[in-house]
C-alpha cells in the first residue's frame, strides 16, 4: 500500500450528491462509509440545524473538523463531508493528508433543484432567494473545492452509476 491514499473523501456543494454517490461507492468499493454530518448528529443527538441555532455556524465548524479528524483516523473507508468542510484551511490540510478527494461538482441549477424540499439545510433555511444563496456559497468555496481534490468529477445530468464508474476508475487500488 505505501503512502497511497487510504480514505476516499467526496466534497462539493450541497445537493452534489455526496451522500448517495458516497454510500453506493462504499457498496462498490467494499469499505465503509460515513457521513461527516450524520456522525456529527449521531454524537450529539441533535441535528445540524439546532447546533447552528445554539451554536452558530462557528461551534458547527468546530464539531466538523472534530469528526474529521476522527474519521481520518479510520483506514480505507469512504467519506461524504459537507458542503463547508473547505472553508478552514485546518480541513483542508487534514484532506489532503492520505486521503483521495474527489470533488463532486454540478450546475447550480441542478443543485437548486437537489435542495428544493431539503428541510435540514441551515443556510438554505435563512434564505430568501434559495439559488442567490447556492451560487453565493459555490463561488465563495470553489477554489477550495479545486485545492483539496484528486479528482473533479461533474455530477450535472448523471445518472449514479455513471459518477460511481467515474470515481472507481480513478481511486487509486
Amino acid at each position: 500500500m505505501g503512502n497511497q491514499p487510504t480514505n476516499v473523501v467526496l466534497v462539493g456543494p450541497m445537493g452534489s450528491g455526496k451522500t448517495s454517490v458516497g454510500r453506493r461507492l462504499a457498496c462498490v468499493l467494499k469499505r465503509d462509509f460515513f457521513d461527516s454530518d450524520f456522525e456529527i448528529v449521531a454524537r450529539t443527538g441533535v441535528a445540524i440545524d439546532h447546533i447552528f441555532d445554539v451554536e452558530g455556524e462557528e461551534g458547527f465548524r468546530k464539531r466538523e473538523t472534530q469528526m474529521l479528524k476522527d474519521l481520518c483516523e479510520i483506514p480505507n473507508i469512504v467519506i461524504a463531508t459537507g458542503g463547508g468542510i473547505v472553508i478552514k484551511e485546518e480541513n483542508r490540510a487534514l484532506l489532503k493528508q492520505g486521503s483521495f478527494v474527489v470533488y463532486l461538482s454540478s450546475s447550480i441549477a441542478q443543485l437548486v433543484k437537489r435542495t428544493a424540499n431539503s428541510k435540514s439545510r441551515p443556510l438554505l433555511e435563512q434564505s430568501s432567494n434559495r439559488e442567490k444563496t447556492i451560487r453565493d456559497l459555490v463561488e465563495a468555496r470553489e477554489g477550495f473545492y479545486q485545492e483539496v481534490a484528486d479528482v473533479v468529477i461533474d455530477t450535472t445530468g448523471k445518472k449514479l452509476y455513471a459518477i460511481i464508474s467515474e470515481i472507481k476508475k480513478s481511486v487509486p487500488k
